[in-house]
């Protein structure tokens, strides 16, 4: 058996997803587009020049990815979150900046955190990139 995180681009992120699957290659190594597949004229859910499906990894995770242009009630939401976990302070800080700028919002400031309290590592902070996608990252001990 295997999971893999699948982010659906609708409402007004739909039509995004290429430009996210960029972004994320240039911020995280060892990353690819695996496949993308573009609607067909006509189909339903999207046009041409929207990903019906694809895969990409980052740092050697599988992603799957797909965009709608039907009116769904949802869109990605803080309960789901991809979570990173690393020693180096240097990396997480890295990463945390470039998803949390240029029209991202912090949820929680990467900072010192009381080990003690939630049983963290040494730094933690969360934010949401500006395509709505979540973050998560974790100092490891």
């Amino acid at each position: 058996m295997k999971t893999t995180t699948f982010l659906t681009f609708v409402g007004n992120q739909c039509g995004k997803a290429k430009e996210a699957i960029d972004l994320y290659m240039a911020i995280f190594p060892h990353s690819k587009i695996v496949k993308i597949i573009p609607y067909k004229e006509g189909e339903g859910g999207g046009t041409p020049e929207l990903i019906k499906f694809g895969v990409f990894t980052l740092n050697g995770t599988e992603y799957m990815v797909s965009e709608s242009n039907y009116n769904h009630a949802w869109n990605f939401s803080p309960a789901i979150s991809i979570y990173i976990e690393s020693q180096s302070e240097v990396e997480l800080q890295g990463y945390f900046e470039k998803l949390s700028s240029n029209g991202g919002m912090v949820m929680v400031p990467f900072d010192s955190y009381d080990t003690g309290d939630y049983g963290f590592g040494k730094k933690y902070g969360w934010c949401q990139d500006v395509y709505g996608v979540n973050w998560q990252f974790l100092l490891s001990e």
